[in-house]
């Protein structure tokens, strides 16, 4: 099913590389992505998608265009129904959205219900495209803020927020069903995002005290304290590496320096990896250099969190 999706404006990229995880992406603009999408239902994992929509067509950003794009479709419902516009910064639309949602409420057949619609159709417009969809579903954003790390058990400073930790596993295309690891885990928020979506987790920190808070956020899951560098796990046994690379003097580690630990985690996520699948590996310098001895560097995305802290984002095969 071809499927449109109006996306976060938090970064530039990565909610486009998320989409992977649930088709194959056609055509993007600024925050507009479409996908031919085998199952809409699994959209629900998304974590840097605003609105999911049935694509229905996409014209030149006129009022002229849209309104023979609504004729040519001739959409008729007996649904009460409701006509929504969101006009992308920079988008080139000639016309104001209060006059384009008057045209959906007109030229759509059916009753319209501001107040209590029961369908909603949606156009979007980015650039120099027009997109028009009917909404699916909506992303709960509240239910990752209810995740917030500082209301888990156990809290520590510095831990990723649960979007971008599941947008990171989302990247490593690991379905329901498969296991990730996280030889990084800390207090196991990335693979609380993972285990949201049914995917299996598998975390291990060299620190007991991190251990420690992990069983008390992720109860009942498998943990364990081992060196990144060389991790008790079979050759070849795990679908995906999800993982937060530590920095930082005050991080506790085993290797004699970060380079060290760096080259010799990447090489015992390579050989714990199956063939083909990927690793999401964040950091807080440029390793690039490091990981290239191990992996193909697929993707690399940049964040920046705050004025002395920019997080690297590497996906790598």
């Amino acid at each position: 099913m071809k499927l449109l999706f109006e996306l976060s404006g938090e970064h530039p990229d990565l909610p486009v590389a998320e989409l992977e995880c649930v088709g194959t992406v056609l055509d993007t603009r600024t925050q507009v992505a479409v996908a031919e999408c085998p199952d809409p239902g699994a959209a629900g994992r998304l974590a840097l998608t605003h609105v999911v929509m049935e694509y229905l067509g996409e014209c030149e950003p006129t009022r002229e265009a849209f309104a023979g794009l609504l004729r040519d479709l001739a959409i008729r419902t007996e649904k009460p129904f409701a006509g929504r516009v969101k006009l992308i910064q920079g988008n080139r639309m000639d016309a104001a959205h209060l006059e384009l949602e008057r045209l959906i409420g007109s030229l759509i057949a059916g009753p319209v219900s501001l107040r209590d619609p029961v369908e909603e159709y949606r156009a979007v417009v980015s650039e120099d495209r027009c997109y028009f969809g009917r909404v699916l579903s909506r992303i709960d954003r509240g239910a990752f803020d209810a995740r917030n790390p500082m209301r888990r058990p156990f809290f520590h400073p510095g831990v990723m927020m649960p979007r971008m930790a599941r947008a990171l596993v989302n990247i490593s295309l690991v379905r329901p069903g498969e296991r990730v690891f996280d030889p990084f885990c800390g207090t196991g928020g990335i693979l609380l995002e993972a285990r949201e979506i049914g995917v299996l987790i598998l975390g291990s920190d060299f620190d007991p005290a991190m251990v420690a808070g992990y069983r008390q956020n992720l109860p009942e899951s498998d943990v364990m304290i081992a060196d990144a560098t060389a991790v008790p796990i079979c050759d070849h046994a795990l679908d995906a590496v999800v993982t937060d690379l530590p920095y930082g003097q005050s991080v506790r580690i085993r290797a004699n320096s970060m380079d060290r630990l760096y080259d010799g985690s990447l090489a015992e996520v390579r050989r714990i990896l199956r063939p083909g699948r990927r690793a999401v590996v964040v950091t807080h310098r440029d390793i690039t250099d490091i990981a290239a001895r191990h992996f193909t560097v697929l993707q690399v995305h940049e964040q920046r969190v705050h004025r002395s802290l920019t997080r690297r984002i590497l996906v790598l095969s």
